[in-house]
């Protein structure tokens, strides 16, 4: 189970973290407006129902590993925001969750008070991880990105349930499609020169990740 109220006190360092102009040397005290409704709403958003994957414990892995690659990322506490944001829309029958994601950010994140700079930037690194293809100086971009994929990097008990409840998100899907698209998005992974953009990703998890997606190809044409 997430612990709620551990991240209701993330959420809560990543929003004044950003409402605080660069490089201030301390936060304002009446920075924004309270941050728990916003914290309460987007908490909701990731308990639905109709989740199996997408659920507060990636949420909960994914700013874990933000947490790791903190010192490559450029302005940290935007990347955090976008990890809240990036799949708080998702209906896996629909393929616009990344932009409705972006825009539920826009709005909510503007009247939170965050600096509209900021908040662009939020909205964009969630748009970004429809592919999770950063450009070579994205620092924030590659964060993200790394961070959202280190599941594919997972001991082989954990992918086998990150799997599982990808299968169980896409119940609606019959066997043989489910089969053929996500073969297919394991081999375009696999055909990427590099899963991992950051250095600590690219060492430590592209090889683990290539053996993984390798493993789950094999078990899908078997």
């Amino acid at each position: 189970m997430a612990d709620l109220d551990a991240l209701r006190a993330r959420w809560t360092r990543a929003l004044e973290g950003a409402r605080t102009p660069a490089h201030a040397p301390a936060r304002t005290p009446d920075g924004g407006p309270d941050p728990s409704p916003y914290a309460e709403n987007l908490l909701a958003r990731w308990q639905e129902p109709q989740r199996r994957y997408h659920t507060l414990t990636h949420l909960t892995s994914v700013l874990d590993h933000v947490d790791v690659l903190e010192k490559h990322a450029a302005d940290p506490d935007v990347v955090r925001l976008a990890a809240w944001f990036h799949d708080a829309v998702y209906l896996p029958d629909r393929s616009e969750n990344e932009e409705r994601s972006a825009r539920l950010a826009e709005r909510a994140l503007a009247e939170a008070g965050v600096p509209e700079a900021r908040t662009a930037e939020v909205a964009r690194l969630v748009r970004l991880t429809v592919t999770h293809d950063p450009a070579d100086d994205d620092r924030d971009g590659q964060v993200l990105c790394d961070a959202d994929l280190a599941i594919l990097a997972a001991p082989p008990s954990a992918y086998a349930a990150y799997t599982a409840a990808v299968r169980e998100e896409y119940h609606f899907v019959p066997n043989d499609a489910f089969r053929d698209g996500r073969s297919a998005i394991l081999r375009q992974l696999l055909d990427l020169p590099r899963l991992f953009r950051t250095p600590f990703g690219a060492a430590e998890w592209e090889a683990t990740a290539r053996y993984n997606l390798a493993a789950e190809l094999e078990l899908l044409a078997a």
